[in-house]
């Protein structure tokens, strides 16, 4: 959008700051403030209050928390996104968890980028995600996120082997496992087996490292 008095060539992103910690959006927004390149529209700090705001302030860009009261931060990209599919949501947030990332990108999302890293990572965010690129903060692991992805696509975890890795990530052993779900030792065996090859895992460390991964820990 352009407001009124700039020329086209001289764009000004409109953005709408969501976050809840009063001074980490009193920071984002002295940063932006020092580039002509950005005014910041509003700032909310309730994830029930997204919707609306950007109804009425009409931004171009949502600098989003995911971690916010009222709604989670994933499932406002997925509102905000179904109504506005233009609309460009860059993630700043302290969860470094790779499957909170892929839900976020997968979401919608454009940017994934951590509170900890530095005010430069989060400038080539803006920039990248300006040309309509997506962009992921250096310190997490991309390849890990794909193969995250790779594994809930051709190879779906079924939702028993979902259950056996959630109990092997909490330090079960199979005859507890097998108690818990009430099967065979045999059949945690297989299962075991199965998700080891899924996985490329080579033991019950490796096989916990993707329940973190996949959020099913």
């Amino acid at each position: 959008m352009t407001p009124a008095g700039h020329s086209p060539s001289a764009v000004v992103q409109r953005v709408l700051l969501v976050e809840d910690h009063s001074l980490l959006s009193s920071g984002i927004k002295n940063l932006l403030s020092a580039s002509p390149a950005y005014h910041v529209v509003g700032e909310i700090s309730n994830g029930l209050e997204v919707y609306s705001a950007c109804l009425q302030l009409k931004p171009d860009l949502v600098l989003l928390d995911l971690g916010l009261p009222g709604m989670d931060g994933i499932d406002v990209i997925r509102q905000l996104r179904q109504r506005w599919p233009e609309l460009a949501i860059i993630v700043i947030t302290a969860d470094s968890a790779e499957h909170r990332a892929r839900a976020a990108l997968e979401a919608g999302a454009l940017a994934y980028v951590l509170k900890k890293s530095p005010q430069q990572i989060l400038l080539a965010a803006l920039q990248i995600t300006s040309q309509g690129r997506t962009f992921l903060d250096p310190s997490l692991d991309l390849e890990q996120i794909t193969e995250t992805r790779n594994v809930e696509g051709p190879t779906r975890l079924t939702m028993r082997e979902s259950q056996v890795l959630k109990l092997i990530a909490q330090g079960m052993r199979n005859r507890d496992i097998a108690e818990n779900l009430k099967i065979t030792i045999k059949t945690v065996e297989t299962h075991r087996l199965n998700l080891m090859r899924k996985l490329d895992a080579h033991n019950a460390v490796e096989l916990t490292n993707w329940a973190i991964r996949l959020g099913i820990h």
